[in-house]
């Protein structure tokens, strides 16, 4: 999968916040907040994508096919709430995109990059029935994960975003 930046090693009392992201607005409110912390401590700010590697498999020039376009519409994706949550904080964050289960992968970008000290999602609406990830890493892996996992509201408006960072 492509990633855009360089991985850098921690650097002392600069923190590095990972917003996971899927095309949702509480994902969105995630990666607002965890732009605004790094902003707020000098820190770095990345967005993570996970896109799931396609089922179909019984020809291999259409497998091909359905992952490259997976993975252009999850580059999409990124551009794109990257390009708003710069626009929102002024932070230009870094992006990266994953292919494959999406709990799974977050684990292997946490050990392929030491620096990241904070973990972000969003927690959808109760109405929304969603949060299948955040009961996975909350319940499952909270005794592998070592760095704080944050769950933020995805129904923050904007001045409470601003508030709590």
């Amino acid at each position: 999968m492509s990633q855009t930046a360089p991985m850098r090693s921690h650097v002392a009392g600069q923190l590095t916040f990972v917003a996971c992201v899927a095309d949702d607005a509480h994902s969105r409110t995630a990666a607002r907040f965890a732009a605004l912390r790094a902003r707020n401590t000098a820190g770095r700010f990345e967005l993570l994508h996970v896109v799931q590697p396609p089922e179909f498999q019984h020809w291999a020039a259409v497998g091909e096919l359905m992952r490259a376009e997976t993975e252009a519409q999850g580059q999409t994706l990124l551009e794109r709430v990257g390009a708003e949550v710069e626009a929102f904080t002024g932070v230009k964050p870094t992006l990266r995109l994953r292919e494959g289960q999406i709990g799974e992968e977050i684990l292997r970008h946490l050990a392929d990059d030491p620096s990241i000290n904070i973990l972000v999602v969003g927690a959808a609406p109760p109405e929304a029935r969603r949060g299948s990830l955040i009961s996975w890493l909350a319940g499952q892996l909270a005794g592998q994960l070592r760095i704080p996992l944050v769950i933020v509201p995805g129904t923050l408006s904007e001045s409470e975003l601003q508030e709590l960072t």
